[in-house]
């Protein structure tokens, strides 16, 4: 019960206030700007409501929006990061403490701040670390972003923490740990599918492939990638959608040109972020050619029932993207 309460408490500790004081229509606004924003599209506008009434959540999504807009710390970025942090909130504590390593640095023109960068380091290490101690997955995965500690990351996975245990086995695929050669191969088969099974989209379509270059059961393979275009992450709706229209052909997926050219010409709601819309242009002209017209008003109506039926459609940036 003890560790259930510190849990919640930095809950509301990493995030700030969180939703507190928010109108229906500030909350609305803050949850298009998180969509807006995880679609790699401009959020500013939609995030700026909800930050202006003082959620520190939408605080720090601005001020990522504002940084990653002009790939420096900016004046008003950092003005931004500073309220959410002064909420509590750790990962804007973070993003602050790595501003010494921003390309403001080279520059010259970083802004003035009220802790430097270390200053704020260690303020987010005082929140984290009682609460990481006492067993909570996330605080040990902010734990290891703060003191780059690998024991810490795995912890984090070895507690169930679906992102930790993506890194894991990205780490160890890059040559990361103490393995016997047979062993890598499989503890990275091992942690990408704890990290699928946890929820986490990059590795489902990491997994998929993993078992496919591995000559393993597609079906499972098959499972996880739809599964990922399930969540509405944009490289599963792109893989589903292609391999369903056998545009290429993998994965042993059946043919299916309606569900692959509605899948496809969803992806066009991400006009704007990721250069998605060249993809689209590409591979949705090679599909209806082999279709007739009914085939694609068939494909159109899917495509209507799978956006009302799915989550929207999203990238998922990592929270604490550099």
């Amino acid at each position: 019960m003890k560790k259930l309460i510190i849990g919640a408490l930095f809950t509301l500790a990493f995030t700030g206030n969180a939703n507190a004081h928010l109108t229906p229509d500030e909350q609305a606004a803050k949850s298009r700007g998180i969509l807006l924003f995880n679609q790699y599209k401009n959020a500013q506008l939609e995030l700026r409501i909800a930050a202006e009434a003082g959620d520190a959540e939408a605080q720090f999504y601005l001020a990522e929006r504002l940084r990653k807009e002009k790939r420096f710390m900016t004046v008003e970025a950092q003005k931004w990061y500073e309220k959410s942090a002064n909420q509590s909130n750790v990962y804007a504590m973070i993003q602050l403490g790595r501003s010494d390593d921003n390309l403001c640095v080279n520059m010259g023109n970083c802004p003035a701040s009220t802790k430097t960068p270390a200053q704020w380091l260690k303020h987010a290490l005082d929140l984290t670390k009682p609460v990481a101690e006492s067993g909570d997955p996330e605080a040990m995965y902010l734990m290891y972003e703060l003191t780059l500690k690998e024991e810490w990351l795995e912890k984090s996975a070895n507690s169930g923490y679906a992102l930790a245990q993506y890194w894991m086995a990205i780490g160890a695929r890059q040559g990361g740990g103490f393995f016997l050669p047979w062993k890598r191969h499989e503890a990275v088969g091992n942690w990408l599918k704890l990290s699928a099974e946890g929820g986490y989209p990059a590795a489902m379509m990491e997994y998929a492939a993993f078992i496919y270059e591995d000559q393993g059961d597609l079906k499972v393979a098959r499972h996880w990638i739809v599964e990922a275009a399930k969540k509405g992450y944009e490289s599963g709706v792109s893989s589903y959608g292609a391999y369903s229209a056998h545009s290429p052909s993998l994965y042993d997926f059946p043919l299916d040109r309606v569900k692959g050219y509605a899948l496809t010409s969803l992806l066009s709601e991400l006009d704007g972020g990721g250069d998605v819309q060249v993809y689209v242009n590409e591979t949705l002209p090679e599909i209806a050619e082999k279709m007739t017209s009914e085939q694609i008003l068939e494909a159109n109506e899917f495509a209507k029932s799978w956006k009302a039926t799915h989550p929207p459609l999203s990238f998922f940036p990592e929270k604490l993207s550099r």
